[in-house]
C-alpha cells in the first residue's frame, strides 16, 4: 500500500520493489500503464497543428502579395489613364485652337497640361534618336571614321536618305523591339519580353544613292551590272557609284555611262558609308564579304543577288532584279543584321601596343593555323579575363553567327541563325577528343596568344585573305564590332536561313519512309 501511494503521488517515479508477489505483480501493470502514456498520439497532434499553422502563414503571405501586385498594377494603370486623358486634352485643344481660334485662357491652359506631359515625360534628344524604340540612321550619320577629312563629303553626293528601323510586322507598333533585356522589380529579377518580329528598314525619304560591288572576271555578271545601272538611272534617278575597276570598264565600253562616280583613293573609299544609301552586290556570298570590308564604320543597307556557286547570304534572283529594287526603294523591307568581328594584333615587341592602325573587320571567321610549320599550332585562349584552354591541332576558328555555315562547319561546329548574339569558338583537328565547339556570348572579348615556349609560329586570315604572322609571344584580339552588315531579306531572316541550308547543303535531306501499316 505504501508503494501504490508513492505511485499515485508522483507517477512517474520507479516503483519500489515490494515483498509480497500481490504487491510485484500490481506495481509492475501500473508501470507498464505509465510507460504507455509518452506513446499517445498527442504529440503527433501537434506536429501536425505546426504544420497546418506554417501552411496558413505561406497562405496569408500569397495572398498579400498578390493583393500588392494587384494595387501596384491598379496604380500603374491609373497612372497610364491620366496620363492618356492629359494627351487627349492636349489634342482637343490645339484641334479647338486651329478650327475656332483660341483665347488668352486655353492658351494658357494648354501650355499648363503641355507642361505637366513635358515634367513627366523623359525628354529625347531630337539629333540622337527618334525615341520610339527604333533605330535612326540618324544617329550613324552624325558619326564619322578616325581620320577622315570633311573636304572630301561634297565631291559626289550632298545628302543620305535618313531610315528608321523598327521591329514589328509592317511596322506594327505591338511588335516593337525592346531596349531592356533583364527587368529588375520589386526585389524579382525577370527577363524581359523580346521581340520576335521581323526588323524591317523604313526609309524617311527616297535614296539618292546605290553602290555597286560586282564579281570580277564574269562576263555575265558585267553586262547585268550594265543593264541595272540604266535602269536605275533611267527610271529612278538614282546616283550610281561602283568600284575604280568596274567604271573603267563601264566607261570604256560606253560613253553614256559617264555619269557614274568612284573613289580615288583609300582616305575617300573611308567617307563612303557617309554618301550611299544602298549597296547591291551582283555575285556571291564572297562578293558580300568584299562589299563589307569597303567599310570600316557604318554599313549600308545590302541587296545581295545571287551570281556564285553558294549562296548563304545572296537570296535575291538576278532574273527579278526590277521588282526586287523597286520594292526595297519605295517600300519597307526586312533585313538581317549580321554582326561583324573586329581584332587587333598585338606583337610581343611592341610592348602590348597595337600592330594595326585600325581594326580589321571580319564578316565570317578569323582563323588561326599552323601555316607552313610541320608542329602542331599551340595557343593559349582567354575569354576576358578568364583562362579558357590551350589549343593543341592545326589551329582554331572564331567565328560569327553568319559564318557558322563557312569554314567553322566544316571543322564541326554548329549551324546558327545569323541574328543570334554570339561566338563561336571551333578548333580544327584538335589533338584532344573531348574538346568541342563552343557558343560564347557578343559581349566577351576573346585573346588568343602564341605562347612563348611555343614551337612554331601561327598564322591569322580573317574571311580568307590578309594573312598575319604571329610569333612566340603575340596575341590576337577579338570582339564584336558595333558596325553590324544589314543584309535584306527576300522573306523574313529566319525563313531565308532555312531556305539557305536547305537548298545550299541539302541540309537533311533523304528519302522518307515508306508506310507498311496493316491494311484497313
Amino acid at each position: 500500500m505504501d508503494d501504490r501511494r508513492r505511485l499515485d503521488c508522483d507517477g512517474r517515479t520507479n516503483l519500489s520493489v515490494a515483498t509480497s508477489d500481490q504487491t510485484l505483480g500490481s506495481s509492475e501493470s501500473e508501470r507498464a500503464a505509465y510507460a504507455f502514456l509518452p506513446q499517445t498520439p498527442i504529440k503527433s497532434t501537434d506536429e501536425h497543428l505546426v504544420e497546418f499553422s506554417e501552411a496558413m502563414r505561406a497562405v496569408a503571405k500569397t495572398l498579400r502579395q498578390v493583393a500588392e501586385g494587384k494595387a501596384a498594377a491598379q496604380a500603374e494603370a491609373a497612372e497610364w489613364k491620366r496620363k492618356y486623358e492629359l494627351e487627349k486634352a492636349v489634342k482637343a485643344h490645339k484641334h479647338h485652337s486651329v478650327t475656332k481660334g483660341c483665347s488668352n485662357c486655353d492658351k494658357d491652359k494648354l501650355e499648363q497640361l503641355a507642361s505637366r506631359l513635358t515634367l513627366e515625360t523623359p525628354s529625347v534628344d531630337p539629333t540622337s534618336c527618334c525615341g520610339n524604340h527604333e533605330i535612326c540612321s540618324r544617329q550613324i550619320l552624325q558619326d564619322e571614321c578616325p581620320g577622315t577629312s570633311k573636304n572630301l563629303h561634297d565631291k559626289i553626293v550632298g545628302r543620305k536618305a535618313p531610315f528608321k528601323l523598327s521591329w514589328g510586322c509592317n511596322g506594327d507598333n505591338n511588335g516593337q523591339h525592346k531596349h531592356d533585356f533583364v527587368s529588375f522589380e520589386k526585389g524579382d529579377i525577370t527577363t524581359a519580353e523580346r521581340s520576335n518580329k521581323q526588323i524591317l528598314l523604313k526609309w524617311e525619304s527616297p535614296p539618292q544613292t546605290v553602290l555597286f560591288v560586282t564579281k570580277p572576271n564574269s562576263n555575265s555578271v558585267h553586262i547585268l551590272c550594265a543593264e541595272m545601272v540604266r535602269w536605275l538611272k533611267e527610271h529612278n534617278n538614282i546616283n550610281i557609284f561602283v568600284e575604280p575597276r568596274v567604271s573603267r570598264e563601264l566607261v570604256t565600253e560606253d560613253s553614256y555611262f559617264n555619269f557614274i562616280e568612284t573613289w580615288d583613293d583609300d582616305e575617300e573609299m573611308k567617307t563612303l558609308h557617309t554618301k550611299v544609301d544602298l549597296i547591291v552586290t551582283l555575285g556571291g556570298d564572297g562578293t558580300v564579304l568584299w562589299a563589307a570590308s569597303l567599310f570600316k564604320g557604318p554599313v549600308p543597307p545590302v541587296v545581295a543577288f545571287s551570281l556564285g556557286s553558294l549562296g548563304f547570304m545572296t537570296p535575291f534572283s538576278s532574273e527579278l532584279y526590277r521588282e526586287c529594287l523597286d520594292h526595297v526603294l519605295k517600300r519597307p523591307f526586312g533585313i538581317t543584321l549580321r554582326s561583324r568581328l573586329q581584332c587587333h594584333v598585338i606583337c610581343d615587341s611592341a610592348k602590348n601596343e597595337v600592330e594595326t592602325e585600325e581594326p580589321i573587320l571580319v564578316l565570317n571567321e578569323v582563323t588561326i593555323d599552323r601555316g607552313m610549320s610541320s608542329y602542331l599550332t599551340y595557343l593559349e585562349c582567354y575569354c576576358d579575363s578568364s583562362f579558357v584552354t590551350r589549343v593543341q591541332g592545326d589551329g582554331l576558328i572564331i567565328s560569327t553567327t553568319s559564318g557558322s555555315t563557312a569554314y567553322s562547319l566544316a571543322a564541326g561546329g554548329s549551324m546558327v541563325h545569323p541574328q543570334v548574339p554570339g561566338i563561336l569558338f571551333t578548333p580544327i583537328c584538335p589533338h584532344s577528343l573531348s574538346f568541342r565547339p563552343l557558343i560564347l556570348p557578343e559581349y566577351v572579348t576573346l585573346r588568343v596568344q602564341v605562347p612563348i615556349n611555343s614551337r612554331g609560329q601561327a598564322w591569322a586570315s580573317f574571311d580568307g585573305k590578309g594573312r598575319k604572322q604571329l610569333g612566340p609571344g603575340d596575341a590576337l584580339i577579338c570582339s564584336i564590332s558595333p558596325w553590324p552588315v544589314p543584309t535584306a531579306c527576300l522573306v523574313d531572316s529566319t525563313t531565308d536561313f532555312l531556305r539557305s541550308i536547305h537548298e545550299g547543303l541539302h541540309w537533311n535531306l533523304r528519302k522518307s519512309q515508306s508506310f507498311d501499316g496493316p491494311a484497313a
